[in-house]
């Protein structure tokens, strides 16, 4: 295995039509459908970098900017902004193109987690990752950071699996 890969080889687009059936009740692309895209091109761009299968190991968040329109074009970029043993940060930047004035804008953004499984089903090392860009340098800077927050956030979400056990509430 190669022990290390710049970022641009992980980078993946994905680009769709927002159609009427993909839309809420307000004309807007559904939190869900967007949601299924980004873990969908992160995985992508998971695998890319470590070339074996990959599972999310978390979301840290999908922060929802702007509404997506119908009729818009929306494009997802992700890339592998940093690793560690086993694991690898995903970022996915979504933007919406209105397809009749050009206008494009950053509409949500998400980090996500990915381990690689070996052949035996277990998490196996991943190849580190190089930034080189301004971005990609900024972005693997600060992951340390995010990695630690996932951490304490894994812990506290063990803890409360703890606390309420895994009988329905109102039982």
């Amino acid at each position: 295995m190669n022990s290390t890969k710049r970022v641009s080889e992980s980078r993946i687009f994905k680009s769709s039509h927002v159609l009427p059936p993909d839309t809420n009740n307000h004309g807007t692309l559904f939190g869900g459908k967007l949601m299924a895209y980004i873990d969908d091109v992160a995985a992508l761009s998971a695998r890319k970098h470590s070339r074996l299968n990959c599972v999310t190991a978390s979301t840290d968040s999908i922060d929802f900017l702007k509404p997506i329109k119908v009729d818009s074009e929306v494009c997802l970029e992700a890339f592998v902004t940093w690793t560690h043993t086993t694991s690898m940060e995903v970022f996915v930047r979504v933007i919406a193109e209105d397809l009749f004035t050009g206008e494009r804008i950053v509409c949500a953004t998400s980090f996500l987690t990915f381990v690689a499984i070996g052949e035996d089903g277990k998490p196996t090392e991943v190849p580190k990752v190089i930034p080189e860009t301004e971005v990609e340098k900024f972005l693997h800077e600060t992951a340390s950071a995010r990695a630690e927050i996932r951490k304490t956030r894994r812990i506290n979400s063990k803890q409360l699996v703890q606390k309420i056990g895994s009988k329905l509430l109102w039982e």
